[in-house]
């Protein structure tokens, strides 16, 4: 009996896969050069630590997007993801501006700002372990509330906060490096070692990659897919301190980070060795998205073509991603 011809499609496809992961540094740096060309002052010593405080925010709330995509996996519409996290922050931040203007000390303030994004992500958590709920239009329904709450609070004006302890977060800078700066990459480091040095980061990634095989080894996947919403609320709650601390109070309009958070997440894999979302992956996407921002901020080009610029790169990863699902089997 003659054997069945081989598949030429699946191989050419993945071909061209790698590619585009191996070429994912070459356009970070193609984009680097061509905005120092362009942009004046863009290699600039304080514009490039300006790149990495305005990448903060961003950064850490795509930072806790990855975490719940690591353990949901990465399926756009039955994985794991989180598009209350912008809307977190800005409930946070709300939080944090009352806390500091009745008077409450900087231990107080911090931590129930903090408790405030662990409480949203808990509840997340909840409805997709517990009731079964699909992220997509759990997390969904979750922003929509979660941005009521902060109108009702902040009564959808803007709420200075004035205080020692964020002078030094906003203004502040070790090594020519601001403060934002700082805690975006200490957070990243937090993270990558507890995704790829600790048991949990393990258990976690085996549960986003084959869930069925992780409940037949006996894990609790349901523990470990509720820890990661809890921590992405936590990111979002730190992101709400220098948010209050960068813009000197809680501003309306947070939702508006929900694009280039989403963009950073997706686009973490390309920069992934394997393809999979990653915490070094995240912290060169949204680098890569605060060099674009700011680099278009320097040559006069409209913000709303950075916007449009961000949902191509969704579109450009959720399609690669797709191309790869189908070049596997």
């Amino acid at each position: 009996m003659a054997l069945p011809p081989e598949p030429l499609a699946a191989p050419a496809l993945g071909g061209w896969l790698d590619l585009w992961r191996h070429g994912a540094l070459l356009a970070f740096a193609l984009i680097a050069i061509l905005l120092a060309w362009r942009a004046p002052g863009f290699l600039g010593v304080g514009n490039l630590a300006n790149i990495l405080a305005q990448a903060a925010i961003p950064g850490i709330l795509a930072l806790g997007l990855t975490l719940v995509i690591v353990g949901g996996g990465g399926n756009v519409l039955a994985g794991g993801l989180d598009l209350s996290l912008a809307a977190n922050l800005g409930l946070c931040a709300a939080v944090q501006a009352t806390l500091v203007n009745a008077g409450y000390g900087a231990s107080l303030a911090i931590g129930l700002t903090l408790a405030c994004g662990l409480v949203v992500g808990a509840v997340n958590g909840l409805a997709v372990t517990l009731l079964g709920l699909p992220p997509l239009l759990t997390t969904l329904a979750s922003l929509n509330v979660v941005a009521g709450l902060e109108l009702v609070l902040s009564e959808n004006t803007v709420l200075p906060a004035s205080a020692p302890w964020l002078d030094l977060l906003g203004m502040g800078s070790l090594l020519g490096i601001p403060a934002a700066g700082w805690v975006l990459l200490a957070t990243a480091l937090v993270l990558a070692l507890l995704l790829q040095r600790t048991r949990y980061g393990l258990r976690l990634a085996a549960v986003g990659d084959h869930p069925e095989a992780a409940r037949t080894a006996g894990l609790p996947v349901r523990t470990l897919v509720f820890s990661s919403y809890l921590l992405a609320g936590g990111c979002a709650g730190l992101a709400a301190l220098l948010s209050v601390a960068w813009f000197s109070g809680s501003t309306p309009g947070s939702g508006e980070l929900l694009l280039p958070v989403v963009a950073i997440a997706f686009l973490g894999t390309v920069f992934s060795w394997r393809s999979q979302p990653s915490v070094g992956g995240t912290l060169l996407a949204a680098l890569l998205v605060g060099m674009l921002g700011n680099g278009f901020q320097l040559l006069g080009v409209s913000s709303f073509l950075v916007s449009g610029v961000q949902g191509t790169l969704i579109l450009l990863v959720v399609a690669a991603a797709s191309l790869r699902q189908e070049g596997n089997r």
